[in-house]
């Protein structure tokens, strides 16, 4: 009998959690870990109240305020967004109740779920873990399967600890070669998208490996996993290694004592076998990819810095045409323009995308002993307020004041416009979020999509900038 073909690190924790696999193909999943958050928590957890259920294991579900809060200094219940006042204080009702632990406004584990979660060790590696927010898949980095889903499907975790999937096919992307001086790993996921497309890993669990994923910092690993749901992925991983052990030991909710060695004995485990197949491979040579910028309203329309915006007849397909043709249009854009050439009104640093530590860090190096351009509206929004107080205690703050940024509380902030705070319609915003959908920043507001480098850059200058250009 032939030798079976080895396991994915996706095969081993997918096979770790199966209760059952039903008549129809689908997989009862076990799950670990259950982030909410005011916005859509909420739903989940007045779902359970209506129903007359409970939550089955609330020592493993954690709550955060960060969607639709206040940013701005000296914040409260109030917010811009309409019902938000009501969101923030049924979810603390709820979750009060409900005996889950939740980290409210004042609490100095307050922070976006997706940053909240590996910085305080709640997302392990080995572990299944969902959230109501498509993000979700950031917490890859740490090698866990994450996941996004909706309220309804949250709610059902809460009650069961279980959630039923069809398990996805697998790709492996594969980064080779060295990263050029400055080169991120947001210039990579978006090299990735728009080589490949927005489409290009539907419906997949990706596995991202590589030498240049072995370099890259466990932060930088968090954001290259977080933009895989804008490939459309299922999800995005990576196999923890010592990097991740060394991060993980001694926060808030890693296991302690023998725990630990038992964990990280498993943990070892955690990596594709040399022999495993998957679904589709894709190698990228990273050797020649430069700082890269969104032109249009997908994060597929995005090219190097260095490049022009390109025409319509650059692809075939209609479909594509039609799509460049609305996005120039909406971007106010004309074929062949130089993307250096587009000057800006905002620059926002901060989402669960960028707005870590070492994001925060890049930034500054480049702010350090400079001013924003006249007539830029500059944003800077921590991802935690974990993030915020160590970023204050290196006075990164300061260096963000003085060059003219607002500092700000921390939240999802402006990534997202709810109808509430937002950028001015019109705007060209050059942004470290994770989506530059029309409208996604504020009514007619153009958002590019780029590191906190190229953002910090153009704020200087008044103009999407190569950040190499400006830094010595």
């Amino acid at each position: 009998m032939p030798k079976p073909p080895g396991l994915t690190l996706f095969d081993k924790i997918w096979n770790d959690h199966t209760v059952e696999r039903g008549e129809d193909g689908s997989y009862l999943i076990y799950i670990d870990r259950i982030f909410l958050h005011e916005r859509t928590g909420s739903l989940a957890l007045s779902g359970l109240e209506s129903s007359g259920r409970t939550t089955k294991n609330p020592a493993n579900v954690f709550c955060t305020m960060d969607h639709i809060v206040d940013t701005k200094p000296g914040r409260s219940d109030n917010t811009t967004t309409p019902g938000g006042k009501e969101f923030i204080q049924v979810t603390r009702q709820l979750a009060n109740q409900h005996g889950i632990t939740l980290f409210d406004l004042e609490d100095p584990m307050q922070g976006i779920s997706h940053v909240v979660a590996a910085e305080q060790a709640i997302a392990l590696p080995g572990c299944t873990m969902i959230c109501p927010d498509s993000h979700t898949c950031t917490l890859g980095a740490i090698g866990a399967l994450a996941t996004g889903v909706g309220s309804s499907e949250c709610e059902h975790a809460l009650a069961t600890e279980t959630l039923r999937f069809f398990k996805p096919k697998q790709m492996r992307v594969q980064f080779k070669g060295k990263l050029s001086p400055g080169v991120t790993a947001k210039d990579l996921a978006l090299h990735l998208i728009s080589t490949f497309s927005a489409t290009g890993g539907s419906g997949c669990a990706v596995e991202f490996a590589g030498p240049v994923i072995s370099e890259l910092d466990v932060e930088a690993r968090q954001t290259l996993c977080n933009l895989a749901v804008e490939f459309s992925a299922f999800t995005g991983i990576i196999a923890p290694d010592d990097k991740i052990i060394n991060y993980l030991k001694n926060k808030p909710f890693a296991p302690k004592g023998q725990a630990w060695q038992t964990a990280t004995k498993y943990w070892s485990t955690l990596q594709t076998d040399v022999d495993a197949k998957f679904d589709h491979e894709i190698e990228i040579d990273c050797t020649e990819i430069a700082p890269t910028v969104t032109w249009g309203t997908s994060p597929e329309q995005a090219v190097s810095i260095e490049a022009v915006v390109p025409h319509p007849d650059s692809t075939d397909l209609a479909s594509k045409k039609n799509a460049i043709n609305r996005a120039l249009n909406y971007m106010n854009l004309s074929p062949g323009m130089p993307i250096t050439d587009l000057p800006i009104q905002a620059a926002f640093i901060g989402s669960c995308t960028n707005s870590r530590l070492s994001d925060l860090r890049i930034a500054a190096n480049i702010l350090k002993g400079r001013s924003i351009a006249p007539g830029v509206k500059a944003i800077c929004v921590p991802g935690s307020t974990q993030v915020k107080a160590l970023a204050e205690k290196e006075g990164l703050d300061q260096i963000f004041r003085q060059a003219g940024f607002e500092w700000r509380e921390s939240g999802c902030s402006m990534c997202f416009y709810a109808g509430g705070e937002g950028f001015n319609s019109g705007d060209r915003v050059i942004t470290s979020t994770n989506r530059n959908f029309e409208g996604r920043q504020g009514p007619g507001t153009r958002s590019h999509l780029a590191s906190p480098a190229t953002v910090a850059a153009s704020a200087v200058t008044g103009y999407i900038t190569d950040f190499r250009a400006i830094q010595d």
